[in-house]
């Protein structure tokens, strides 16, 4: 059994601070990551695992949740005893991603609310959160604070990157910005420009939550939670699809609950109630504005220029029912990068499904990693 325990390290301090792309600084950044697998003599046998908008660094296996780590990262308390990670599909002793074989990194991402700083992290200048006063960010900042946690555990080289959704974002900024560290990408469903399509839903979702009473322009005392509800029930939708919804929930009204509510009512109720447990409010606006502002080609002479130039090997997946970030925009990436490759996961499941459909993925990326 695949065990773990998240750790959480300064990385940034006022003598070495975080220099943003936008032009601000950061003099204090934590980053809270696990780790499997050991790293070999040579450090180049790891794999860098990169989450999703809500995700966190707890990945694969069964994370150890003492009152250290509560204290530190107070919303891990929503875990429930013994929870596997997000990936443990494909991550653990003899998986796809083998962890004895690889040394395997997934770090929680700058501007999240699980252990690195964020805007509900104590800004070291007032004392107090910074809330929305938490500067702008872009996906490459993030990547900036991954190397730097590299660095800090010796990790010379990368076998692969690896990531979906906003995760693949991640992984062809590292083709871009560490083209000497990175053997390969692997980005599953993600884009390389935020379409107006996606900024659309995200917008939404921002509206939704700066719409509640209690968001008090960023100020609130305690979490907008109808707000932030409703933003995860809007981005629900765009995750999945009408045939999913069709096969699992009809017409179909509840036995119980309220009278006459349709299950597809309860269900989205149900994970916008979840979200609210185990997400901040803020890190949603920080890291939606993020995404939106995402584009490899921003400052490289525009998009098809920059996957031009990337000298990794990558495997690009998409999800043929995926109307969030649709598989078309997959093959235009591969077809960009000189050595890129398509392949294409077949699910009625939309977005979601790299979250999902374990056996497709692990085909798939099993063929790729064995010629890498």
């Amino acid at each position: 059994m695949l065990k773990s325990k998240t750790q959480i390290v300064k990385l940034f301090t006022p003598e070495h601070p975080l220099k943003l792309e936008s032009g601000d600084v950061l003099t204090e950044v934590r980053v809270a990551f696990e780790t499997y697998g050991r790293l070999n003599r040579t450090s180049d046998n790891a794999v860098l695992v990169c989450h999703a908008l809500t995700g966190d660094a707890h990945a694969a296996g069964f994370t150890e949740i003492d009152d250290q780590i509560l204290d530190q990262i107070p919303l891990y308390g929503s875990k429930k005893p013994n929870q596997p990670g997000w990936w443990d599909g494909l991550i653990g002793p003899g998986k796809t991603i083998d962890t004895e074989r690889f040394f395997v990194v997934c770090s929680n991402i700058l501007g999240s609310c699980y252990g690195t700083t964020g805007p509900n992290s104590i800004d070291p200048e007032s004392g107090k959160p910074y809330g929305p006063n938490f500067p702008e960010i872009t996906v490459r900042d993030m990547i900036k604070v991954q190397k730097r946690l590299l660095e800090y555990l010796r990790v010379q080289k990368l076998v692969t990157v690896i990531g979906g959704s906003l995760g693949g974002m991640q992984t062809l900024e590292w083709a871009l910005m560490y083209p000497e560290t990175v053997k390969s990408v692997i980005s599953i469903a993600a884009a390389a420009r935020h379409s107006a399509w996606a900024i659309g839903f995200n917008h939404l979702a921002r509206q939704a939550i700066k719409n509640d009473p209690l968001w008090n322009n960023g100020y609130y005392r305690q979490q907008p939670e109808n707000g932030l509800a409703l933003a995860r029930q809007i981005g629900m939708v765009s995750y999945r699809t009408d045939i999913s919804f069709q096969r699992r929930f009809g017409r179909e009204k509840q036995n119980n609950g309220q009278p006459g509510q349709f299950k597809v009512e309860s269900y989205l109720s149900y994970q916008g109630d979840k979200l609210v447990k185990r997400f901040d409010a803020n890190s949603m606006i920080t890291l939606t504005k993020a995404m939106d502002r995402h584009d490899v080609g921003f400052n490289r002479g525009g998009v098809k220029k920059a996957l031009s130039s990337i000298k990794a090997k990558a495997l690009c997946i998409g999800i043929d029912t995926d109307i969030l970030y649709p598989a078309i925009e997959q093959k235009e990436i591969a077809d960009h990068i000189p050595n890129g490759v398509y392949r294409e996961i077949k699910s009625p499941d939309g977005h979601d499904a790299f979250l999902i459909e374990f056996d497709q993925l692990n085909a798939i990326i099993n063929e790729f990693l064995g010629e890498i």
